[in-house]
């Protein structure tokens, strides 16, 4: 049986359990990578040791997580912070998100390979902030609070940046309906 991520998290504060928390990484390390790989341009390398050192700052807080959010946004945040942080001192290349979407096998490969790359196009038109909007809410499911949690503003500014984010995309990618 599988436990929830507040009872692991529940192990590691209380009883110093490594191995809960190993269990919380192992859970949530794909997702992470994934997040870091975009923040960082697609630099695996970079990404990995971004990953690492989320999972790092992670367990050191873990007993000032509020619980208020889900375990993964919260990770969401941190590597933000982090990514951001290394960004202001330019030892990355910061959040041109291209990274590339897999595509179905069931639709035709020509057609997705240039439907992704005229989206991926598309993508790199918006701004920063309506880009990593756009990708949190829709690519990787968050609710509006949480992407303006893990983007740390306000959920007004998150929504205004996803709404200008998609009329920009439905603009740009009108020969595809």
């Amino acid at each position: 049986m599988s436990l929830s991520d507040k009872d692991l998290i529940a192990r590691v504060v209380d009883h110093g359990d490594r191995h809960a928390y190993g269990q919380l990484a192992l859970r949530y390390q794909s997702q992470l990578r994934q997040w870091c790989r975009r923040l960082c341009n697609g630099d695996h390398h970079t990404a990995d040791d971004l990953a690492q050192e989320v999972f790092i700052k992670a367990y050191g807080a873990l007993a000032s997580f509020q619980g208020d959010a889900k375990f993964s946004v919260w990770l969401y945040r941190i590597a933000f912070n982090a990514a951001a942080s290394k960004w202001r001192k330019k030892r990355i290349e910061w959040c041109d998100l291209d990274s590339a979407a897999e595509i179905p096998a069931a639709e035709c490969e020509a057609t997705n390979i240039a439907r992704t790359g005229d989206i991926e196009q598309a993508l790199k038109q918006l701004s920063e902030a309506q880009q990593i909007a756009v990708r949190l809410c829709f690519e990787d499911g968050l609710s509006h609070e949480e992407a303006a949690g893990v983007m740390g503003i306000p959920l007004g500014t998150l929504k205004t940046h996803v709404a200008r984010g998609k009329a920009r995309l439905k603009q740009l990618l009108a020969d595809w309906s």
